[in-house]
């Protein structure tokens, strides 16, 4: 069986929806492939728990006033609200809050100002900061790139990191109401409503192509032929070995492109969702806290084994959401999702005092979604690497004006690994075929 079309689009996440949407409006019949039996990629939102409450198996947060995805979100009417919440720390037995967590970060910023040659976070630690007086800050610094960037210290650019934390806007945080799903749901709706069509379970396979003409082969024997190709799929599956379950094969290879693709870092990372019969976290004792109340505690961080957690405030909601990223989370691709769940609950048992058996007995549900062991998938988002600049140039360049990438892993913005790196270079992509059409 063969389906002709004008494009086709590889991978139904945020960055391949837009394309697919904004080529369908301007006049091209476009069908797009998605491996999941779902659309979203990366988001992938659930109605979870007792109460059936929308809960976010990957993205999650709008981290900052970002002009694309809150455009979207306001032209489509659905509705988003402040995720904004005290951070707090757990640390040799004691509760803090409202401080900044990283030692001498004031002295880091400045010494990564006057960085003139990128080099790795890490080399850049072993540089400026090898002194034992900065012991504490090296490793905040590590934990702080594996955990929220998902990168290697060891491969993480530092420039990227330079760029990244001097635009922060820390006080800007959001969630979407019902979802990050309601967005995916919106671009695809009006994908179809265009003419688009989509097709789930379409596991690609092969890829032939010459100039302005492109043959797939999927998995289940269905074939497409097209004049151009957008390929939208994480940098995970871009990344595994020819001869692993999943890879894509091109005829003929894409040499310079896979050296690029490869050049480039792709995260780690574990989510475990925990709902409670209560929010027994809101019951510290005092003591433990300095005379501050708990009770709007959105965010903690620890040194467990599952190191960060974070709740719904301002919702109360008695949903625990755990976080692992990183090379810690890579450890762990192999594990089963009932030691990862058991390794939560130990570290929620040593961070609260509370007996590992009462935990299981408040336990109603639970749910662990390793991303980098998802077939389709295979990591988080990606990471710049100090070879970034230049595999980002090879990649933005179409092969014959037929074969286009497109993915948060493209992204120049200081908005990396995020919703709004994925649809902003999903837009980019497409408006690059219409401007070689």
């Amino acid at each position: 069986m063969m389906d002709n079309t004008d494009i086709i689009v590889i991978g139904a996440g945020a960055a391949g929806l837009i394309a697919a949407r904004t080529l369908a409006k301007a006049g091209k019949k476009v069908i797009l492939l998605e491996a999941h039996n779902r659309i979203g990629g990366r988001i992938h939102t659930l109605e979870y728990g007792y109460d059936r409450q929308p809960a976010e198996m990957g993205a999650e947060f709008i981290h900052g006033d970002l002009p694309l995805t809150k455009s979207l979100l306001d032209k489509a009417g659905i509705p988003y609200h402040s995720a904004s919440a005290e951070m707090w720390k757990y640390t040799d037995g004691k509760f803090t809050t409202n401080e900044f967590f990283v030692e001498n970060w004031d002295e880091l910023l400045d010494k990564l100002k006057a960085l003139e040659q990128d080099i790795t976070i890490n080399d850049f630690l072993q540089q400026y900061f090898a002194d034992d007086k900065y012991h504490n800050m090296r490793q905040s610094v590590r934990s702080f790139v594996s955990g929220y960037d998902n990168a290697d210290p060891a491969r993480a650019s530092a420039f990227a990191l330079r760029k990244e934390w001097l635009s922060e806007d820390e006080g800007a945080q959001y969630r979407i109401e019902g979802g990050y799903i309601k967005l995916m749901n919106y671009l695809a709706d009006e994908f179809k409503a265009a003419g688009g069509i989509v097709c789930l379970n379409a596991v690609v396979q092969h890829i032939e192509w010459d100039k302005q003409q492109v043959k797939i082969s999927t998995t289940a024997g269905i074939n497409y032929d097209a004049k151009q190709l957008l390929i939208a799929l994480p940098l995970g599956i871009l990344q595994i070995d020819k001869n692993e379950d999943g890879a894509i094969h091109f005829k003929p290879q894409l040499t310079g492109h896979t050296a690029a693709i490869n050049a480039l870092g792709f995260g780690a990372v574990i989510k475990i969702l925990f709902e409670f019969d209560q929010p027994f976290w809101e019951n510290v004792e005092a003591d433990q806290l300095g005379g501050k109340s708990i009770q709007n505690m959105g965010y903690l961080f620890s040194e467990e084994e599952i190191p960060t957690w974070w709740t719904q405030v301002p919702q109360r909601i008695n949903l625990l959401t755990g976080w692992l990223g990183g090379p810690d989370a890579a450890e762990k691709v192999s594990m089963a999702n009932e030691d990862i769940m058991e390794q939560g609950l130990q570290s929620l048992s040593n961070i609260f005092s509370i007996h590992l058996q009462e935990l299981r007995k408040k336990l109603l549900s639970w749910q662990v979604v390793n991303w980098t062991a998802d077939s389709f998938t295979r990591g988080s988002y990606a990471y710049d690497t100090v070879a970034a600049p230049q595999a980002k140039q090879t990649l933005n360049k179409p092969v014959a004006n037929t074969i286009y990438f497109a993915g948060e892993y493209l992204y120049e913005g200081t908005a990396m690994g995020t919703v709004e790196a994925a649809l902003t270079s999903g837009l980019q992509a497409a408006q690059k075929i219409l401007d070689d059409d």
